[in-house]
């Protein structure tokens, strides 16, 4: 391009010029646009060497693109040069507007700085405008809609050498390279722009094909899972409606995945867990319940509840974990009747019906005449509210959960009956089974006690207890009977007992006696049952030894 001063530009010049923006605003990718950028200086610009320093994310400068010469191309192409050195540059020399000129006879001192720079040959200049081998000419590009380099931000630096007509740009060259490098930035944002845009494009389309195969890989866990799999509603007036379910859910609880959708787990649990289950949604985790098939049954499972969140939006549903307990629930269950069952009878055992008894019992008396023997326990004098509730003394903070406890009474043992109700403890030893064990051995006995204990149970209440403590020893905790209650329930059950008994082929009869006692608070339950057992002695000794096998 010519330098000279004259107001006339080529025709061919400006086409030239045209083509070479055009060419730098239509290349692919930021590193096209970078080499027509250096390339446009050399053939649209008239400088023979050109290049192209990017700042960087860090600030520093890299050359990233270079046209003119191969051997330098090859020399400082991917070098860098720090930010300090090219302030220093730009801050020098003379201002063509926004390009700076640094003339030979000042370059000298950016010798040795770190930007990379190559070094032409030639004589020294016999003109004034004649150009310098060692002259430098930059041109820095800002951030697109500001012109001037004190209000915009530095995105590179264009560096020229060697106009082809050997002289100093004039005025219309000047203004050329300072349009073309305004221009070269706008290209050189919008190919970074690009370029963000395909990296963000291509980061979702990764992000989208992670999330599809994740989700995929959740649906196939969640259909395929050998367990029962929920998805629940969370929050709002939906809050536990079932969303999804699995096919294991479906087949233990034997309703199809449409009718598991008009329920909630509360809908589905026994009235007994719904307690549970409410904690366990609420805070997540673990709990084991019962819930309800098509059928009417209920199946013991393993739930475990996991909160499913979104970082800005909060919980989003509940996804549930469902397992099939229902074998090991019965077999601890079985364990736990047999730990607390006699194996023979079917009974509640001897340290079942002593969890029974003193659950019933406080260590609080039931009435004014139990002080003394308080007194005598503590050691000093206990002290008792209005309602008999005792405090101020040692271990008075154990008893604090019977504050709301019903006490145990003993009906008045005067002659009058008063009709006091309490907890009648009956205690029964049978008559004459030693001779039935001597006489037709232990399966004959073992027969006997069977059929003693369901005429026992035929016998009472639903709510009350009966146990074997042992051998041929029974006893009977029946609630709410008075005196003459507990005595008719004696007689019925004696009654009862001495009916024949079939027992190996042949019918074999026992007597009874009973022993009827008290269970009151301040009593231990080892206390009433040998106040019992001593009253079923009494009771023995006093018909004659004829008579007891008839009862």
């Amino acid at each position: 391009m010519e330098t000279e001063s004259e107001p006339y530009v080529r025709l061919a010049t400006l086409r030239q010029l045209h083509q070479v923006m055009a060419d730098m605003n239509t290349a692919r990718s930021l590193a096209d646009t970078l080499q027509t950028v250096a390339d446009g200086v050399v053939t649209g610009l008239g400088f023979e060497l050109a290049c192209v320093n990017l700042v960087r994310p860090d600030g520093d400068l890299v050359v990233a693109a270079f046209a003119g010469n191969p051997a330098a191309e090859a020399l400082i192409t991917g070098r860098v040069g720090s930010r300090d050195s090219w302030d220093r540059r730009l801050n020098m020399g003379q201002h063509w507007g926004d390009l700076v000129f640094i003339p030979h006879t000042e370059g000298w001192i950016l010798d040795d700085d770190d930007v990379p720079q190559w070094y032409t040959d030639g004589p020294a200049p016999r003109f004034e405008d004649e150009w310098h081998p060692s002259d430098r000419l930059f041109a820095p590009m800002y951030t697109p809609g500001v012109q001037g380099g004190a209000c915009g931000e530095l995105i590179g630096v264009l560096s020229v050498d060697r106009p082809r007509n050997g002289r100093l740009p004039g005025a219309w060259g000047r203004e050329a390279l300072q349009m073309y490098a305004f221009q070269a930035a706008i290209a050189i944002s919008n190919a970074r722009l690009r370029a963000n845009m395909q990296r963000a494009l291509v980061r979702l389309e990764r992000d989208q094909q992670a999330l599809r195969a994740s989700e995929e890989s959740f649906r196939q866990a969640f259909e395929y899972a050998p367990s029962g799999m929920a998805i629940a509603e969370m929050g709002g007036d939906q809050h536990g409606r079932i969303l999804r379910t699995n096919d294991a859910l479906c087949r233990l609880l034997g309703r199809p995945a449409s009718a598991m959708r008009r329920y909630s787990f509360s809908d589905l649990v026994h009235p007994e867990d719904i307690g549970t289950l409410l904690r366990t949604s609420a805070e997540g985790g673990r709990a084991e319940l019962r819930l309800g098939r098509r059928d009417g049954t209920y199946v013991w499972v393993s739930l475990r509840n996991s909160v499913v969140a979104d970082a800005a939006d909060g919980p989003r549903f509940l996804l549930t974990h469902v397992e099939d307990i229902e074998e090991r629930k019965r077999r601890e269950l079985q364990l736990a009747h047999r730990a607390s069952h006699d194996s023979l009878t079917g009974l509640p055992n001897s340290a079942e019906l002593r969890a029974r008894l003193a659950s019933r019992l406080c260590r609080r008396p039931a009435h004014a005449g139990a002080l003394e023997s308080m007194d005598a326990a503590y050691g000093h004098p206990a002290v008792f509210d209005a309602n008999g509730h005792g405090f101020d003394f040692p271990g008075a903070a154990a008893l604090e959960a019977y504050d709301h406890h019903v006490h145990s009474v003993s009906p008045d043992e005067a002659e009058r009956d008063d009709g006091t109700k309490g907890l009648a403890v009956l205690f029964c030893d049978l008559d004459g089974f030693k001779s039935i064990n001597d006489r037709f051995g232990h399966n004959a006995g073992d027969a006997v006690l069977i059929e003693v204990a369901r005429r026992l149970s035929r016998q009472v209440r639903d709510g009350d207890t009966v146990a074997r403590l042992g051998g041929d020893e029974f006893v009977i905790l029946a609630d709410g009977l008075g005196r003459a209650d507990a005595q008719d329930l004696a007689v019925r059950l004696r009654n009862e007992i001495i009916q024949p008994i079939r027992a190996e082929g042949r019918a074999v009869r026992v007597g009874a006696s009973f022993g009827i006692g008290w269970a009151h608070c301040g009593m231990t339950a080892d206390e009433v049952l040998k106040s019992a057992d001593e009253r079923m002695y009494v009771e023995k000794r006093s018909r004659p030894k004829q008579h007891r096998r008839a009862g």
